[in-house]
């Protein structure tokens, strides 16, 4: 579990750490369905990520 992050001199929460390194975690699974043509196959493109950005919060949270 992460402690407070001093970003130049500012404390920032947990939570907004973990958010960013999900957003860029997204975007390379984002990448990927798209290159393999997954995305375009889902019923609603932006539920599937929205879904798969809590997915990917919820397990760096769990097991960071």
């Amino acid at each position: 579990m992460l402690h407070e992050v001093d970003i130049a001199g500012l404390l920032v929460a947990p939570i907004s750490v973990y958010a960013f390194a999900a957003v860029l975690v997204v975007l390379a699974l984002r990448y990927v369905l798209i290159g393999t043509g997954l995305l375009r196959r889902a019923w609603h493109p932006a539920l599937l990520e929205v879904a798969l950005y809590v997915s990917v919060l919820s397990l760096l949270i769990l097991f960071v």
